[in-house]
């Protein structure tokens, strides 16, 4: 059964809502993913009701039952969105119609109930109306929206659960690059895979990111910020970072990015940048990309930038691409002018600082 307005949200007040001083000292360095707003959204599902009981309640833990389906076959998925605080006070969305699509996608492919883009949107409006105050206001910063949607039913069989809820939670995230934006190195994994053809590589869930936490520890080690993943079939081909997709530049100005193949994630910030790059002029090819291409190019100058794009950091200018027996590229170079170009007319368009001309931005409160 769907919902059909805002009017089918109740909305429970927190009745320990957090301190305005309190507030502004977190607002003042959030970080990210560290605090959290004082409210929640849970929509509930079961195969005989549908979607039912929208509400907005106290942010506060979860009761689950030890038997239920995501703890044991780990069946959820997830989005990242932000809201951002323009110059008049108001808070806008970035293109939160995709974000709704995806999920929407990556519940089907995880077995899990589809919830309409409507519902969607109206549940992520609710949650930043109501704790709007949480939205900072200082440059580069924005309020961090995490829906989600887990199977709950108690249940040990292997099957698609029938009973689920769909929850959104709010987190205030400061500047990703506080000193300004920075290269990063890149680590290249060539003992594992992030994803295979067939597999769930494509969808937003949680498998595929705690998959790429050993190898994120080794890119660690190796004094690298992120690890780069080859394809499963040939360990010869680019698919994307732990969190990110990537792009290179040629020096005739023209972009390239690996193709969506089933085993990588279709990024907004991926789809945006694609966009923006091409109203410019630009060439960009989607296709197969060879990590020796990759390398080769930066030794011989046929590329000349890199970078990576996401929710979180926007864009982030690679220089370096290391591997166990190798590395390229110039760990002092600094950020590329098309690279930093590109980021700030996206990030412009969020915060309102440009016009809006593909339509985008959808306002929150």
């Amino acid at each position: 059964m769907p919902l059909n307005s805002a009017s089918e949200f109740t909305v429970t007040p927190s009745t320990q809502r957090t301190s305005q001083d309190v507030r502004d000292k977190v607002l003042a360095n959030p970080g990210f993913g560290l605090h959290f707003t004082d409210h929640m959204v849970v929509i509930d599902w079961s195969v005989e009701q549908g979607w039912h009981d929208a509400r907005v309640q106290p942010y506060g833990p979860l009761t689950l039952d030890p038997a239920s389906s995501v703890l044991h076959y780990a069946q959820e998925i997830f989005e990242g969105l932000k809201a951002y605080r323009h110059a008049d006070g108001s808070v806008w969305g970035f293109r939160p119609t995709s974000n709704a699509a995806r999920m929407q996608r990556s519940a089907k492919r995880l077995a899990l109930p589809e919830l309409p883009e409507a519902e969607f949107l109206e549940s992520i409006k609710q949650l930043v109306m109501v704790d709007k105050d949480w939205v900072p206001s200082a440059p580069e910063t924005s309020l961090y929206l995490r829906p989600f949607t887990i199977a709950n039913e108690r249940f040990l069989g292997v099957r698609a659960a029938q009973r689920a809820a769909y929850y959104v939670i709010a987190s205030p995230a400061g500047a990703y690059f506080p000193k300004g934006v920075a290269p990063v190195s890149i680590w290249v994994s060539e003992q594992y895979t992030r994803a295979a053809r067939g597999g769930t590589g494509a969808a937003k869930c949680g498998g595929n990111y705690s998959a790429s936490l050993m190898p994120q520890q080794e890119a660690s080690q190796n004094g690298c910020s992120q690890v780069l993943f080859l394809d499963a079939e040939e360990g010869r081909y680019l698919e994307e970072l732990g969190g990110m997709n990537v792009f290179l530049v040629r020096k005739d100005g023209s972009l390239l990015t690996p193709s969506l193949t089933g085993s990588i994630l279709e990024g907004v910030t991926r789809d945006s940048i694609i966009t923006l790059a091409r109203a410019r002029g630009h060439v960009v090819e989607e296709r197969k990309i060879t990590l020796d291409e990759w390398r080769e190019g930066f030794a011989s100058g046929e590329i000349t930038e890199a970078f990576a794009c996401g929710t979180a950091a926007v864009v982030t200018p690679i220089c370096c691409l290391k591997g166990k027996q190798f590395s390229a590229g110039d760990e002092e170079a600094p950020a590329g002018a098309l690279t930093l170009s590109l980021r700030k007319e996206l990030t412009d368009i969020q915060y309102g600082r440009a016009p809006d001309v593909h339509g985008w931005l959808q306002r929150l409160a």
